[in-house]
């Protein structure tokens, strides 16, 4: 069974070589035609995810997606062990975030902050670079999210609908 995944595997990346081939032959640099200038086309407007989403753009949502996740592992954290994680590492595994989401502090266009306190914790994302697309976002143990597009954001920012 495992030789015949090994040999449908091997005919696959042979026939995928074979045609890559064919394709250059196909193209020809005497063929082709002269190349139109780039245009460039203006980015896409953002398209919510949800009824109700409060994103501005893909890295937004990203970002909150992230906060969400994060949000709802340290609420079953809390109910599992009565009380707070004290790291993202130490919360992964608990609900849908992973090791992977929890070891990393880089998420794209933002850089995750987060540090306990006496009896909670701060979660935040900041933008790499700020402007009306990449807002700061910031989070405490009452889940409720802030957001800011002038500054980083804390808890008297705007709350996030």
């Amino acid at each position: 069974m495992k030789n015949r995944r090994i040999q449908q595997l091997a005919a696959t990346v042979v026939a995928a070589w074979l045609m890559g081939g064919t394709v250059l032959l196909a193209q020809a640099p005497e063929q082709a035609p002269a190349a139109a200038p780039a245009q460039v086309a203006p980015p896409a407007p953002y398209q919510p995810k949800f009824a109700g989403d409060p994103a501005r753009s893909e890295s937004e949502a990203q970002a909150l997606g992230y906060m969400r996740v994060v949000l709802r592992a340290q609420k079953e954290y809390k109910k599992r062990h009565d009380k707070y994680a004290e790291s993202l590492p130490a919360l992964a595994g608990t609900g849908s975030l992973t090791k992977r989401m929890a070891r990393s502090t880089d998420r794209g266009d933002y850089s995750v902050g987060f540090r306990t306190n006496k009896d909670g914790f701060i979660l935040a994302m900041t933008p790499k670079q700020m402007d009306t697309e990449h807002r700061s976002f910031y989070a405490e143990e009452d889940g409720v999210i802030h957001a800011d597009d002038q500054k980083a954001a804390d808890l008297n920012s705007p709350k996030v609908k």
